[in-house]
Protein backbone atom coordinates (compact mmCIF):
# COMPACT_ATOMS: atom_id res chain seq x y z
CA UNK A 1 0.00 0.00 0.00
CA UNK A 2 0.83 3.56 -0.08
CA UNK A 3 0.82 6.08 2.46
CA UNK A 4 1.01 9.57 1.96
CA UNK A 5 2.12 12.22 4.78
CA UNK A 6 1.15 15.89 4.50
CA UNK A 7 2.41 17.43 7.61
CA UNK A 8 2.49 21.26 7.98
CA UNK A 9 4.31 23.60 10.54
CA UNK A 10 8.33 23.33 11.07
CA UNK A 11 11.05 20.53 11.66
CA UNK A 12 9.68 19.55 14.90
CA UNK A 13 6.59 18.50 12.60
CA UNK A 14 8.74 16.25 10.41
CA UNK A 15 10.64 14.73 13.25
CA UNK A 16 6.68 14.00 14.85
CA UNK A 17 5.67 12.51 12.20
CA UNK A 18 9.12 10.36 11.11
CA UNK A 19 8.58 7.23 13.53
CA UNK A 20 5.56 6.25 12.50
CA UNK A 21 6.53 6.51 8.55
CA UNK A 22 9.46 4.08 9.00
CA UNK A 23 7.15 1.98 10.62
CA UNK A 24 5.23 1.99 8.05
CA UNK A 25 7.74 1.26 5.88
CA UNK A 26 9.35 -1.70 7.98
CA UNK A 27 5.88 -2.81 7.60
CA UNK A 28 6.62 -2.99 3.73
CA UNK A 29 4.49 -0.11 2.26
CA UNK A 30 5.75 3.02 0.16
CA UNK A 31 5.95 6.37 1.92
CA UNK A 32 6.06 9.78 0.44
CA UNK A 33 5.69 13.03 2.33
CA UNK A 34 4.84 16.08 0.84
CA UNK A 35 4.99 19.44 2.42
CA UNK A 36 6.34 22.89 1.77
CA UNK A 37 9.79 23.76 0.19
CA UNK A 38 11.34 24.10 3.90
CA UNK A 39 10.41 21.60 5.41
CA UNK A 40 12.68 19.10 2.45
CA UNK A 41 16.00 19.68 4.42
CA UNK A 42 14.57 18.15 7.22
CA UNK A 43 13.01 15.52 5.37
CA UNK A 44 16.42 14.54 3.69
CA UNK A 45 18.02 14.54 7.16
CA UNK A 46 16.13 11.79 8.36
CA UNK A 47 15.79 9.80 5.13
CA UNK A 48 11.85 10.44 4.13
CA UNK A 49 11.20 10.31 0.08
CA UNK A 50 9.62 13.85 0.12
CA UNK A 51 8.05 16.09 -2.84
CA UNK A 52 8.06 19.85 -2.34
CA UNK A 53 4.21 21.21 -2.88
CA UNK A 54 4.33 24.61 -1.93
CA UNK A 55 8.15 27.34 -1.82
CA UNK A 56 6.16 29.46 0.83
CA UNK A 57 7.31 28.81 4.70
CA UNK A 58 4.55 28.20 7.43
CA UNK A 59 4.84 31.88 8.57
CA UNK A 60 3.92 32.95 5.44
CA UNK A 61 -0.04 31.79 6.12
CA UNK A 62 0.02 31.30 10.10
CA UNK A 63 1.55 33.77 12.67
CA UNK A 64 2.77 31.15 15.44
CA UNK A 65 5.31 33.57 16.93
CA UNK A 66 5.56 35.02 20.35
CA UNK A 67 1.64 35.84 21.90
CA UNK A 68 1.42 39.72 22.08
CA UNK A 69 2.08 41.03 25.71
CA UNK A 70 -1.39 41.84 26.33
CA UNK A 71 -2.91 39.05 25.52
CA UNK A 72 -3.64 37.21 29.05
CA UNK A 73 -7.17 36.45 29.26
CA UNK A 74 -8.59 33.22 28.12
CA UNK A 75 -10.52 34.54 25.17
CA UNK A 76 -7.28 36.39 23.71
CA UNK A 77 -5.72 33.00 24.06
CA UNK A 78 -8.84 31.45 21.98
CA UNK A 79 -8.78 34.22 19.10
CA UNK A 80 -5.08 33.19 18.95
CA UNK A 81 -5.97 29.73 18.47
CA UNK A 82 -8.84 30.77 16.09
CA UNK A 83 -6.34 33.13 13.96
CA UNK A 84 -4.25 30.25 13.68
CA UNK A 85 -7.50 27.99 11.90
CA UNK A 86 -7.30 30.57 9.68
CA UNK A 87 -4.24 30.74 8.62
CA UNK A 88 -3.34 27.02 8.58
CA UNK A 89 -6.84 26.76 6.19
CA UNK A 90 -5.36 29.34 3.86
CA UNK A 91 -2.19 26.91 3.82
CA UNK A 92 -4.46 24.52 3.04
CA UNK A 93 -6.42 26.07 -0.47
CA UNK A 94 -3.02 26.67 -1.07
CA UNK A 95 -1.31 23.86 -1.52
CA UNK A 96 -4.24 21.05 -2.09
CA UNK A 97 -3.71 21.88 -6.28
CA UNK A 98 -0.53 20.66 -6.01
CA UNK A 99 -1.25 17.88 -4.17
CA UNK A 100 -4.39 17.08 -5.83
CA UNK A 101 -1.47 16.43 -8.53
CA UNK A 102 1.24 14.56 -6.71
CA UNK A 103 -1.96 12.05 -5.72
CA UNK A 104 -2.65 11.71 -9.79
CA UNK A 105 1.10 11.22 -10.28
CA UNK A 106 1.83 8.68 -6.84
CA UNK A 107 -2.02 6.79 -6.58
CA UNK A 108 -2.02 6.67 -2.47
CA UNK A 109 -4.24 4.27 -0.74
CA UNK A 110 -4.05 6.32 2.64
CA UNK A 111 -3.77 10.11 3.53
CA UNK A 112 -1.60 10.92 7.13
CA UNK A 113 -1.81 14.59 7.70
CA UNK A 114 -0.79 16.56 11.13
CA UNK A 115 -3.28 17.93 13.52
CA UNK A 116 -3.12 21.25 11.39
CA UNK A 117 -3.02 19.72 8.33
CA UNK A 118 -6.57 20.50 6.84
CA UNK A 119 -5.91 19.60 3.05
CA UNK A 120 -5.13 15.79 4.32
CA UNK A 121 -9.00 15.63 4.78
CA UNK A 122 -9.74 17.60 1.30
CA UNK A 123 -7.55 15.30 -0.74
CA UNK A 124 -8.77 12.20 0.69
CA UNK A 125 -12.52 13.19 -0.23
CA UNK A 126 -11.11 13.62 -3.54
CA UNK A 127 -9.71 10.95 -3.95
CA UNK A 128 -12.26 8.65 -2.36
CA UNK A 129 -9.62 7.30 0.38
CA UNK A 130 -9.24 7.28 4.34
CA UNK A 131 -7.24 9.67 6.12
CA UNK A 132 -5.62 9.81 9.27
CA UNK A 133 -5.28 13.08 11.80
CA UNK A 134 -1.84 12.75 13.74
CA UNK A 135 -1.99 15.57 16.76
CA UNK A 136 1.74 15.23 17.18
CA UNK A 137 1.70 17.09 20.65
CA UNK A 138 -0.60 17.59 23.35
CA UNK A 139 -2.85 20.42 24.35
CA UNK A 140 -3.59 21.69 20.88
CA UNK A 141 -6.11 23.73 20.95
CA UNK A 142 -8.33 22.07 17.85
CA UNK A 143 -11.80 22.76 19.53
CA UNK A 144 -10.91 26.67 18.83
CA UNK A 145 -8.69 26.21 15.96
CA UNK A 146 -11.30 23.14 13.97
CA UNK A 147 -14.35 26.03 13.51
CA UNK A 148 -12.04 28.74 12.45
CA UNK A 149 -10.53 26.71 9.71
CA UNK A 150 -14.28 25.05 8.44
CA UNK A 151 -15.08 28.98 8.05
CA UNK A 152 -11.51 29.65 6.27
CA UNK A 153 -11.73 26.44 3.98
CA UNK A 154 -15.57 27.15 2.44
CA UNK A 155 -14.78 27.98 -0.54
CA UNK A 156 -12.22 24.38 -1.03
CA UNK A 157 -15.15 22.48 0.80
CA UNK A 158 -17.90 24.05 -2.12
CA UNK A 159 -15.50 23.45 -4.72
CA UNK A 160 -15.94 19.36 -3.65
CA UNK A 161 -19.07 19.36 -3.14
CA UNK A 162 -19.03 19.20 0.52
CA UNK A 163 -20.38 20.64 3.26
CA UNK A 164 -17.89 20.07 6.27
CA UNK A 165 -14.51 19.16 6.12
CA UNK A 166 -14.06 15.16 6.06
CA UNK A 167 -13.77 13.33 9.52
CA UNK A 168 -11.08 11.70 9.55
CA UNK A 169 -10.79 7.61 9.85
CA UNK A 170 -8.75 7.79 12.55
CA UNK A 171 -7.71 10.44 15.12
CA UNK A 172 -4.06 9.72 16.59
CA UNK A 173 -2.53 11.65 19.41
CA UNK A 174 0.86 11.47 20.99
CA UNK A 175 -0.18 12.20 24.34
CA UNK A 176 0.14 10.81 27.79
CA UNK A 177 -3.08 10.07 29.58
CA UNK A 178 -1.99 12.22 32.20
CA UNK A 179 -1.81 15.47 30.25
CA UNK A 180 -4.59 14.71 27.79
CA UNK A 181 -7.72 17.73 29.60
CA UNK A 182 -10.80 15.21 29.40
CA UNK A 183 -10.84 11.83 28.42
CA UNK A 184 -11.43 11.24 24.34
CA UNK A 185 -12.77 7.72 23.64
CA UNK A 186 -12.22 8.58 19.78
CA UNK A 187 -8.85 8.97 19.79
CA UNK A 188 -6.06 6.56 19.56
CA UNK A 189 -3.14 7.16 21.22
CA UNK A 190 0.52 6.80 20.26
CA UNK A 191 3.63 6.23 21.83
CA UNK A 192 6.21 9.09 21.33
CA UNK A 193 9.45 7.74 19.73
CA UNK A 194 12.11 10.20 19.50
CA UNK A 195 13.86 11.45 15.88
CA UNK A 196 15.91 13.83 15.24
CA UNK A 197 19.25 14.32 13.21
CA UNK A 198 22.47 12.42 14.55
CA UNK A 199 26.37 12.32 14.30
CA UNK A 200 29.26 10.30 15.38
CA UNK A 201 28.59 10.61 18.92
CA UNK A 202 31.04 11.41 21.84
CA UNK A 203 31.03 9.33 25.00
CA UNK A 204 30.54 12.39 27.10
CA UNK A 205 26.84 12.50 25.12
CA UNK A 206 25.52 9.13 26.18
CA UNK A 207 27.04 8.92 29.83
CA UNK A 208 26.08 11.09 32.70
CA UNK A 209 28.70 13.24 34.40
CA UNK A 210 30.30 11.70 37.66
CA UNK A 211 29.00 13.46 40.85
CA UNK A 212 27.71 15.87 39.05
CA UNK A 213 23.72 17.17 37.70
CA UNK A 214 23.76 17.81 34.12
CA UNK A 215 21.15 21.03 32.91
CA UNK A 216 20.11 21.41 29.25
CA UNK A 217 19.50 24.73 27.60
CA UNK A 218 18.41 24.63 23.93
CA UNK A 219 18.59 27.36 21.61
CA UNK A 220 15.72 26.20 19.69
CA UNK A 221 15.87 26.47 15.74
CA UNK A 222 13.62 29.44 15.15
CA UNK A 223 13.11 31.04 18.39
CA UNK A 224 16.17 32.29 20.60
CA UNK A 225 15.01 31.87 24.13
CA UNK A 226 18.24 33.84 25.69
CA UNK A 227 20.19 36.10 24.55
CA UNK A 228 24.23 35.39 25.07
CA UNK A 229 24.45 37.87 27.77
CA UNK A 230 21.29 36.18 29.60
CA UNK A 231 22.55 32.90 29.22
CA UNK A 232 25.96 33.39 31.03
CA UNK A 233 24.03 34.75 33.60
CA UNK A 234 22.04 31.79 33.97
CA UNK A 235 25.47 29.68 33.62
CA UNK A 236 26.75 31.71 36.37
CA UNK A 237 23.58 31.06 38.53
CA UNK A 238 23.65 27.35 38.28
CA UNK A 239 27.65 27.19 38.94
CA UNK A 240 27.28 27.35 42.96
CA UNK A 241 25.26 24.56 42.09
CA UNK A 242 27.81 22.30 40.86
CA UNK A 243 25.90 21.62 37.52
CA UNK A 244 27.43 20.97 34.70
CA UNK A 245 25.60 22.48 31.22
CA UNK A 246 24.90 21.92 28.44
CA UNK A 247 24.06 24.37 25.66
CA UNK A 248 22.13 22.98 22.25
CA UNK A 249 22.37 25.44 19.38
CA UNK A 250 23.37 25.21 15.82
CA UNK A 251 25.92 27.18 13.30
CA UNK A 252 26.25 30.68 14.43
CA UNK A 253 24.43 30.97 17.56
CA UNK A 254 26.85 28.11 18.76
CA UNK A 255 29.64 30.90 18.06
CA UNK A 256 28.25 33.56 20.02
CA UNK A 257 27.03 31.53 23.16
CA UNK A 258 30.37 30.23 23.26
CA UNK A 259 32.46 33.74 23.45
CA UNK A 260 29.26 34.64 26.32
CA UNK A 261 30.71 31.53 28.19
CA UNK A 262 34.25 31.59 27.22
CA UNK A 263 36.11 30.62 30.56
CA UNK A 264 33.29 28.91 32.28
CA UNK A 265 34.40 25.09 33.49
CA UNK A 266 31.79 22.27 32.57
CA UNK A 267 30.02 24.25 30.00
CA UNK A 268 29.35 22.38 26.68
CA UNK A 269 28.12 24.03 23.47
CA UNK A 270 27.20 23.19 19.90
CA UNK A 271 24.94 20.42 18.13
CA UNK A 272 24.04 17.73 20.70
CA UNK A 273 21.44 14.58 19.60
CA UNK A 274 18.56 15.40 22.14
CA UNK A 275 17.81 12.12 21.81
CA UNK A 276 20.99 10.60 23.29
CA UNK A 277 21.06 13.04 25.84
CA UNK A 278 18.70 13.87 27.25
CA UNK A 279 17.96 10.71 29.41
CA UNK A 280 21.34 11.79 31.16
CA UNK A 281 19.72 15.25 32.39
CA UNK A 282 18.56 16.03 35.50
CA UNK A 283 16.83 19.24 34.23
CA UNK A 284 16.37 20.59 30.30
CA UNK A 285 15.27 24.28 30.12
CA UNK A 286 13.65 24.93 26.44
CA UNK A 287 11.16 26.78 24.76
CA UNK A 288 8.45 24.03 24.56
CA UNK A 289 9.07 23.57 20.92
CA UNK A 290 7.24 20.00 20.04
CA UNK A 291 10.23 17.87 19.26
CA UNK A 292 12.24 19.16 22.13
CA UNK A 293 9.61 19.09 24.84
CA UNK A 294 8.09 15.53 23.99
CA UNK A 295 11.71 13.83 23.66
CA UNK A 296 12.33 15.16 27.18
CA UNK A 297 9.46 13.91 28.47
CA UNK A 298 10.36 10.23 27.12
CA UNK A 299 13.40 10.56 28.66
CA UNK A 300 11.84 11.54 32.40
CA UNK A 301 13.84 14.54 32.33
CA UNK A 302 11.93 17.49 34.46
CA UNK A 303 11.84 21.01 32.30
CA UNK A 304 11.72 24.82 32.54
CA UNK A 305 9.16 25.91 29.87
CA UNK A 306 9.32 29.19 28.15
CA UNK A 307 6.22 28.97 25.88
CA UNK A 308 6.04 32.06 23.19
CA UNK A 309 2.43 31.53 21.55
CA UNK A 310 -1.49 29.79 21.77
CA UNK A 311 -0.11 26.29 21.25
CA UNK A 312 3.05 25.76 23.49
CA UNK A 313 1.36 27.56 26.04
CA UNK A 314 -1.43 24.63 26.06
CA UNK A 315 1.49 22.41 26.20
CA UNK A 316 3.09 24.36 29.17
CA UNK A 317 -0.24 24.32 31.42
CA UNK A 318 -0.24 20.79 30.89
CA UNK A 319 2.88 19.58 32.03
CA UNK A 320 3.05 22.59 35.08
CA UNK A 321 -0.08 21.18 36.04
CA UNK A 322 0.92 17.65 36.39
CA UNK A 323 4.19 18.68 38.45
CA UNK A 324 7.00 17.31 36.03
CA UNK A 325 7.79 21.43 34.70
CA UNK A 326 7.89 24.97 35.76
CA UNK A 327 6.61 27.88 33.06
CA UNK A 328 7.89 30.76 32.43
CA UNK A 329 5.60 33.14 30.67
CA UNK A 330 7.54 35.41 27.67
CA UNK A 331 5.02 38.23 28.40
CA UNK A 332 6.23 39.00 31.96
CA UNK A 333 9.80 39.56 31.68
CA UNK A 334 10.55 42.76 30.93
CA UNK A 335 13.99 42.48 30.31
CA UNK A 336 16.58 39.89 29.49
CA UNK A 337 18.10 39.98 33.07
CA UNK A 338 14.44 39.43 34.51
CA UNK A 339 14.19 36.52 32.14
CA UNK A 340 18.06 35.05 33.27
CA UNK A 341 16.91 35.73 36.87
CA UNK A 342 13.63 33.94 36.47
CA UNK A 343 15.38 31.14 34.30
CA UNK A 344 17.66 30.76 37.06
CA UNK A 345 15.39 30.98 40.17
CA UNK A 346 13.09 28.05 38.34
CA UNK A 347 16.21 25.74 37.69
CA UNK A 348 16.90 26.31 41.47
CA UNK A 349 13.57 25.12 42.59
CA UNK A 350 13.10 22.28 40.29
CA UNK A 351 16.94 20.91 41.50
CA UNK A 352 16.06 20.87 44.97
CA UNK A 353 12.59 19.59 44.37
CA UNK A 354 12.62 15.72 43.96
CA UNK A 355 8.90 15.79 43.22
CA UNK A 356 9.29 17.36 39.44
CA UNK A 357 11.85 14.49 38.63
CA UNK A 358 9.74 11.77 40.25
CA UNK A 359 6.56 12.92 37.99
CA UNK A 360 8.60 13.37 34.51
CA UNK A 361 9.75 9.73 35.49
CA UNK A 362 5.70 8.98 35.56
CA UNK A 363 5.15 10.61 32.32
CA UNK A 364 8.11 9.01 30.39
CA UNK A 365 6.17 5.25 31.98
CA UNK A 366 2.96 6.59 30.67
CA UNK A 367 4.50 7.21 26.99
CA UNK A 368 6.02 3.79 26.84
CA UNK A 369 3.24 1.93 27.66
CA UNK A 370 0.89 3.82 24.97
CA UNK A 371 0.45 1.72 21.72
CA UNK A 372 4.02 2.05 19.51
CA UNK A 373 4.19 3.02 15.76
CA UNK A 374 3.94 -0.55 14.92
CA UNK A 375 0.71 -1.13 16.78
CA UNK A 376 -0.46 2.01 14.93
CA UNK A 377 0.77 1.19 11.35
CA UNK A 378 -1.84 -2.16 11.97
CA UNK A 379 -4.37 0.02 12.75
CA UNK A 380 -4.11 2.38 9.83
CA UNK A 381 -4.10 -0.89 7.12
CA UNK A 382 -7.36 -2.10 8.54
CA UNK A 383 -8.90 1.01 7.23
CA UNK A 384 -8.00 0.33 3.55
CA UNK A 385 -9.75 -2.89 4.03
CA UNK A 386 -12.85 -1.61 4.63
Amino acid sequence: MRFLFTPVGSQANVDAVTPLAMAVRSAGHEILLAANDPMMAYAEEVRIPAVSVMSEPTRHFVMTGRTRKDAQSPDDLREEARGMGRGFARMASASLDALLEVAEDWSPDLVVGGAMSFAAGLLAAHRKIPHVRFAEYPGIPVTDIDPAAEEGLRPELQRLGLSAPPAPALFIEACPPSLRPAPAPDVRPLRWVPSNPQRRLERWMYTRPEGRRRVLVTSGNHFRMLSPGALRHLADELAPLGAEVLVAAPGKTAEEFRAALEGLDGVRVGWMPLDVVAPTCDLVVNHTGGTTTMTVLAAGAPQLLFPPNTATKAVARAMTGFGSALTVLPERQETEEDKAAAFAAGCREILSTPSYAQRARELARENAALPSPVDTVRAMEALTET
